[in-house]
């Protein structure tokens, strides 16, 4: 398989002096001397015309002659090549892409929609210009495979696969590289190399959102009543301590389940609690 190859063009300032010794030869000739031959000067000045190209920053030229590839120009000013050679520009700049988001399966099956950024350049410019037809179309299609099959590798999160370490919410890092490498495999046909990637956009699909958002809030719930009954014991416990070491009141069994049921009640509720004032003893 061939490969880029550097090719070395002459200066264009020589060769633009050249031409116009040529047209001037020619014209001072045709007007002083009048023989028809200073015509060929003229005609080939014309003729070395198409050969000047002009190779801007981070920019490139692959040339092409009679369909056989003679090599690509990376350096950058002012050249002049065969004028037979077709010349094909190519950016070596890095570009941009933000994919928008498509719906895409996780690897639990939940429908979820995922878009990323991706940052690339083209590297070879042998591939990019000859192994693919469309290298900007490529580079848009195999992102969106890359995506799917990256998606497809983790869950969304962790509420339905508790083992999971890595998921698409949380993985930062691992799910960047791994996006990146499957990116970089793909893409390497085309002469590509892909500088970043990573996730922009990331949300359940509008059918599960609402369900999704429900147990999400249902588990932040059951977490906080789980500290709340957590703490209301230990201060319970902790009363009981202290009531026992200071002997501020000897409490039987059926006084402690009373001051512990009332303690709970308080400390558990969601709202204020309204005292009642027992104006008997503990067992009325």
């Amino acid at each position: 398989m061939k490969q880029e190859k550097s090719f070395s063009p002459m200066s264009g300032y020589f060769m633009i002096f050249s031409v116009l010794i040529l047209i001037l030869a020619g014209v001072f000739g045709l007007a002083i001397i009048h023989h028809p031959a200073f015509v060929i000067a003229i005609l080939a000045a014309i003729f070395l015309l198409p050969g000047f190209v002009i190779v801007n920053p981070n920019q490139s030229v692959v040339l092409i002659l009679f369909g056989e590839y003679k090599g690509t120009v990376k350096a950058n000013g002012f050249f002049w090549v065969n004028p037979f050679f077709s010349k094909r520009k190519v950016s070596l700049r890095a570009r941009n892409l933000d994919s928008d988001p498509i719906k895409v399966n996780d690897k639990i099956g939940n429908p979820i929609m995922i878009g990323v950024v991706l940052v690339w350049r083209v590297k070879d410019t042998f591939k990019a210009t000859f192994d693919v037809n469309d290298y900007s179309n490529f580079v848009a299609i195999q992102s969106e495979a890359a995506i799917r099959g990256m998606a497809g590798a983790y869950p969304y999160d962790n509420f339905e696969d508790e083992q999971a370490e890595i998921t698409l919410r949380s993985g930062g890092n691992e799910v960047s590289e791994l996006l990146e490498k499957e990116l970089s495999e793909r893409l390497e046909i085309a002469g590509i190399e892909v500088m970043e990637a990573r996730i922009n956009y990331l949300a359940y699909a509008s059918e599960i959102a609402g369900a999704m958002l429900r147990r999400q809030q249902a588990t932040a719930v059951v977490a906080a009543r789980f500290k709340i009954v957590e703490g209301a014991v230990s201060m319970v416990e902790m009363a009981l301590e202290q009531l026992k070491e200071k002997d501020v009141i000897e409490l039987d069994e059926d006084k402690k389940a009373t001051m512990v049921s009332s303690l709970m009640v308080v400390l558990c509720s969601d709202k204020d609690a309204t005292p009642v004032l027992n104006t008997g003893s503990l067992y009325q």
